[in-house]
This record gives C-alpha cells, structure tokens and sequence, in this order.
C-alpha cells in the first residue's frame, strides 16, 4: 500500500498512539479521532511528528465516516477506558469502523490478543489455531474477528496482528504496571505467573512497527489476514523481572508475589481486577504464540531488545528516579 492518510481510532491510548507514532515515522499522513482534540493535542509528547486531531466518537458512524474521508487506512485501536462497558461498547464501536470502510473503500487494521484462544490451542499457537477462550473477554475478541471476517466477504478488507501482553511507556491498563507501578519509584517488583512458566510479552513500538511494515505490503496480505508476533519470550518467567532490576541499578529489588487472593476477593466490586482473574490462566500454563507467517512476509520481526525495552518503559511510567518524559519512545525507532 502506498503511504496516504491512516485514520486512527484509539490514538490516545498505547497501542493506537504507537501505531500513529509509526506511521508518521515512516512518511504517512494521519488523523486521529478524538472526543476532545485539544486536550489530545496538549497530550501528545513534543518534539515528534503529530497527528492531525479530529472531533468524533467511535461510538458514532457518522463521525467515523465523516473523519475517514480521503483516508486509504483506519487502525481500529480504541477500547473502553479501565476494562470497563467492553460487552456493550466494544463491539458497536467496531461496527463504526466497518461502515466508514465499506463507505470508503479502505483497509481496517485490528491489534489483537492471544485472548480470543483457549486451552485446546495451547502450548504453541498459530494463525490458523482454533478459537473456543473460556472468558468472557476471549469470546467478544472471537466475535470481533468474525464480524470482521464476515464484512471482509462484502468486500472490508482487514488485517490483524495478534500479540502477547503489551507493554510500553504509554501501554494504558496492562500487566506489567502490576510489575511496576506507573508513578511510583520501584521499591519491589512483583510476579504473577507460577514458578517456571514462561510468559510472552510485546513492546508496543516493535508492535505498532510490525502493522506498518505489514501495511505496506498490500500485495502480500489477503482481503482477511492474520499475522502472530514473537516479541518477547520469557522462557521461565523470570527474565522480565530481572531486566526491571537492571534497568533499576537494584539487583537486589525484592520479588514479592502478585496477590491473587486479593484480586479473586475483590473481582465482583473491581472490573480492572475482574479482568485480571479471568486472565489467570495465561499465567499459569505456557502459551507462544508462533511467528513463521510474520517472518514469511517480512524476513525479520521488528524487535527491541528486552533491556531497552522495559528501561524506556520504566522511565516513561515515571518508575525511575531520572525519569524522562512519558511518551519518549515515540522519537526512537
């Protein structure tokens, strides 16, 4: 695909803002949809190419439609603040989506999970694994993805790059803030997986990287395709705590272990830690998913090493005493 215009729902959040980040890197124009632009606008870290800002609601076709205009891309990266509302938000907001591109001819791009998968696709998952998640937020992920699927067959083409547990200086709710809490000097770090259980994580500008890189290669990308990410395999589980001690200068930061009594108590009054309890599984079994489609289209899968990662992360989050602006890892790649 020649480089045009992206419009990108979810800019502010981690995985809409990196994508938006990477295309202005690699020469597209891009405009982004917003509630309030200017609050948006003062949001965004200086010094970086910036988005154009455009008043609308994902929730709203109309606004959608009227933002796509002239648009050869939407990146459809908007979710409900705090894991809140997802059964009654999550899936009108992705009809909006699919009627601004069957008005405008364009490609729908979707960052996916591993959570739309179950136990009979573990250990090693691959594109073509079959779906049956025992969550509730696995089952609207399989319901995205069909409804994506379905309007590809009217003629929406859509591409999704599925991707272990995010994490990034503006990765908005994820796990590794329950690694390192956003704002706060580390003082511990904590584990939530079961002793010798690796786990698969993904850094979101290798993430917003591999959509663009995977974008401009139209001819090598069906009407629906699907695309999985290595990124970071920690193989015992023990690997991201110890690059948060490097990063840190504290190889002795205490290990503490992530409370999942507390969350399990609290899950009926808490939607954030009702969402952590319902992914306990992903923490206590080995799931991978594989990489050969990726590599087979690119050659290479974009990949920051695991201590430049988690360090610009800790310093966006405000983790570290010499911490750098949030966001600046939007001026590396």
């Amino acid at each position: 695909m020649e480089r045009g215009t992206a419009l990108v729902l979810g800019a502010t959040g981690g995985i809409g803002g990196e994508t938006a980040a990477a295309l202005l890197r690699r020469g597209w124009q891009v405009r982004a949809l917003a509630r309030d632009p200017a609050k948006a606008a003062a949001q965004w870290p200086a010094g970086v190419a910036r988005p154009e800002w455009v008043a609308g609601d994902a929730l709203d076709a109309d606004s959608v439609i009227a933002a796509a205009r002239g648009v050869s891309l939407i990146v459809h990266a908007v979710n409900p603040p705090g894991y809140r509302n997802w059964k009654t938000l999550v899936l009108p907001m992705l009809e909006s989506t699919i009627r601004a591109a069957e008005v405008c001819g364009v490609r729908i791009v979707l960052p996916g999970t591993v959570y739309n998968y179950g136990p009979d696709a573990f250990p090693d998952v691959v594109e073509s694994s079959p779906q049956h998640p025992q969550t509730r937020k696995g089952a609207i992920r399989v319901q995205m993805e069909q409804r994506l699927r379905e309007a590809a067959e009217c003629g929406v083409r859509t591409l999704i790059v599925r991707a272990g547990d995010f994490f990034g200086p503006c990765a908005g709710n994820n796990w590794f803030a329950q690694l390192a809490k956003p704002g706060r000097p580390l003082t511990a770090t904590t584990d939530p997986g079961r002793r010798g259980v690796g786990h698969q994580w993904a850094y979101l500008p290798d993430v917003a990287e591999t959509i663009v890189q995977l974008v401009e290669r139209e001819s090598a990308i069906a009407a629906f395709d699907t695309f999985h990410m290595a990124g970071h395999w920690d193989a015992d589980g023990t690997q991201m705590q110890a690059a948060i001690r490097r990063a840190s200068g504290q190889p002795e930061l205490p290990l503490q272990r992530f409370p999942w009594w507390l969350v399990t108590l609290a899950s009926p009054f808490v939607p954030l830690f009702r969402e952590l309890r319902e992914m306990r599984h992903l923490w206590e079994q080995p799931v991978r998913l594989r990489n050969a489609r990726l590599l087979s289209v690119l050659g290479s899968e974009p990949h920051t090493a695991l201590d430049t990662a988690v360090a610009t992360t800790l310093h966006g989050l405000g983790c570290l005493r010499d911490a750098g602006t949030t966001g600046a890892l939007r001026g590396s790649l």
